[in-house]
């Protein structure tokens, strides 16, 4: 008889919420014909600063930032952390564009279409609405079809349970 102690073979990781919408960013990346990056690092000398999936239009020069939530803790430091990420890629884009002048940078937000976050989207739409003003429809055709510019303004999208599609975030009326 052999015993072994080990972990569960079919248990799924522990990010495995996080890998699947990275697997579906990445996805759309190749299929639109962009160059993709899982977790690009923003400073090398500290690679727990990392963008979730960078993707790069070379035909648009645009560096697309994408960032996913499962579920929201810190709204705030989350939102910070973007801008502080967004900055830094400023400084890549720089580096990229080379002589032709820097690639614009674009950042979005996926956002796991789950109960609980709609409920705190819902909670507090000023929040979201001050913080996510790019077109919502937009960021979905623009991570979705090649060619197609996405937003200047930071935008939010969700994304189905399965990681599956993404669909346009509706902002309450206020």
């Amino acid at each position: 008889m052999r015993v072994e102690f080990g972990r569960d073979t079919a248990q799924e990781p522990e990010d495995a919420g996080h890998l699947a919408i990275q697997e579906l960013a990445l996805r759309l990346g190749r299929l639109t014909g962009r160059q993709r990056t899982f977790e690009l690092s923003t400073k090398p000398a500290n690679p727990s600063f990392s963008i979730d999936v960078g993707v790069r239009d070379d035909s648009l020069r645009v560096l697309f930032i994408e960032e996913f939530w499962n579920t929201f803790g810190n709204v705030n430091a989350a939102v910070r952390s973007t801008r502080r990420k967004v900055a830094e890629a400023e400084q890549l884009a720089v580096a990229l564009g080379g002589e032709a002048g820097p690639y614009r940078v674009a950042a979005v937000w996926i956002v796991r279409d789950t109960r609980r976050n709609r409920e705190i989207v819902a909670r507090y739409p000023e929040v979201f609405a001050a913080a996510f003003t790019g077109s919502s429809r937009h960021w979905v055709r623009a991570l979705s079809t090649a060619a197609v510019e996405p937003p200047v303004e930071l935008g939010l999208v969700w994304c189905d349970l399965r990681a599956t599609r993404l669909f346009p975030w509706r902002k309450q009326s206020t």
